[in-house]
């Protein structure tokens, strides 16, 4: 209950803010962009996407996880690979097929992968003792596990800013949208956690990914464990489903902003950018073989470097842009939003300092790319080595205050190219505005 409050609610107000104030696919790309310049931009934008990668590939990884209790062959690597490639090409075909049919599946693989647990919680109630919720051996927590798994289950509110380019009305939908889904999540891991811990006395080493089924089967019998299993596997395949959804808008966001190459802006007849959704698909296929937790370490730590990033845009956009159009605002002033970001700007820093070696390693290198990165491309555009997209985009600039704007909910603010020395004459384009059935990834 408590970690929401310091974690997911700051971020989620925070997202409805600045996804409405710049409706555009891109998202946080564009926010950091308005407020530091294009090459942090980019960097928020390279350690997102990254992070995103690495996060949907824990999904085929938890998918057979779960299975594995029922069918052990997939603890077996010759039957776990294929399995994998299997579910990650079938996902990604899925995804290439269009938004409707992504935001479709994930609203009714969301209802069926829910009921069982709140079966479960009905079912616990006659036998939960609840002293057993205050007992707890601090001396047996993994607490580096502990703080990656919560803040990993409770984070990523900021993805569906990377789709806002296609929501209708993004002004009236994200912040009911978010406010319904924080609810939503947290009472999902709330039910079934109370249910589990409160009737069970199961040592808490036992309590590792997949194990929600066999507390099923401990409550309820075994056609609880089955339909948990059923439902949890599908989860997570609605969640692949909407993590690469973001991934891919976030790059062709990224690409409309002259950051990136025109071909991963290429759409395909169903409206879906097919080359970004095939690069964000190869690494998943790559990253597969690794182990949950190792997964879980990196992405958090790529996440919370960017988030850090996003809280100070959001503050400084605050200051620096108090005219900036927007339709959803943070009932707080400057000093407000301040204390508002402190909380979860300090667990970011406390996730990052629990990280092992290997991750800071790892981080870093990633980090490096994506400084190597950009001056690469700027040369690329310069010298036409590919072709960029010289397409006008919408970002704040913080050097040109006293620009009047018209109060628009897309159209407001100024126009700048996010690539130096090589600004062109902007082309108005229409933004284009598809079902709202555009899904956000909630863990």
């Amino acid at each position: 209950m408590v970690f929401p409050l310091f974690w997911s609610i700051p971020e989620a107000l925070i997202t409805a803010e600045l996804a409405t104030s710049f409706p555009e696919n891109g998202g946080y790309v564009i926010w950091i962009s308005s407020a530091f310049g294009p090459f942090w931009g980019f960097q928020e934008g390279f350690w997102k996407w990254f992070s995103g990668v690495m996060d949907n590939a824990l999904y085929p990884v938890l998918f057979l996880d779960y299975l594995k209790h029922s069918f052990p062959i997939f603890n077996t690597m010759i039957a776990r690979i294929p399995a994998l490639l299997g579910i990650t090409v079938s996902l990604t075909y899925l995804n290439y097929r269009g938004l409707h049919i992504v935001g479709f599946s994930a609203v009714s693989l969301a209802v069926f992968s829910l009921l069982p647990f709140l079966v479960m919680g009905v079912i616990s109630i006659p036998r939960i003792k609840p002293k057993q919720w205050l007992v707890v051996d601090f001396n047996k927590v993994d607490w580096r596990g502990y703080f990656n798994s919560m803040f990993w289950n409770l984070n990523y509110w900021d993805k569906a800013s990377t789709l806002a380019g296609e929501v209708e009305n993004p002004s009236k939908t994200f912040p009911k949208a978010l406010l319904g889904a924080v609810v939503l999540v947290v009472c999902s891991y709330l039910i079934p956690l109370l249910a589990g811990t409160g009737t069970l006395n199961s040592p808490s080493s036992e309590w590792t990914d997949g194990y929600f089924s066999e507390v099923g089967m401990l409550i309820g019998g075994l056609w609880l464990k089955w339909w948990i299993q059923a439902a949890a596997a599908m989860s997570n395949l609605g969640l692949f489903e909407a993590e690469m959804s973001g991934d891919a808008f976030q790059l062709l966001g990224m690409t409309e902003m002259g950051m990136l190459p025109a071909i991963f802006a290429s759409r395909s007849k169903y409206g879906t950018p097919t080359f970004s959704i095939l690069c964000s698909a190869t690494g998943v296929i790559f990253l597969s073989w690794m182990s949950f937790q190792e997964i879980l370490e990196f992405l958090n730590f790529l996440y919370s470097i960017g988030m850090l990033l996003e809280f100070a845009a959001f503050i400084k956009l605050r200051i620096k842009k108090p005219d900036l159009h927007r339709p959803y605002r943070v009932p707080l002033e400057t000093f407000g939003v301040t204390m508002l970001c402190l909380p979860p700007a300090l667990l970011l820093v406390l996730v990052m300092c629990l990280a092992s070696a290997t991750t800071f390693i790892v981080s870093g290198i990633v980090i490096i790319i994506g400084i190597l990165m950009y001056p690469v491309l700027v040369h690329a555009k310069d010298r036409k080595w590919t072709r960029f997209d010289d397409i006008e985009q919408l970002v704040v600039p913080l050097d040109n205050l006293d620009t009047p704007r018209p109060k628009q909910e897309v159209s407001d603010e100024a126009s700048v190219s996010l690539l130096p020395d090589l600004t062109s004459p902007g082309i108005n384009q229409e933004v284009s505005e598809t079902s709202s059935d555009a899904t956000l990834k909630v863990e």
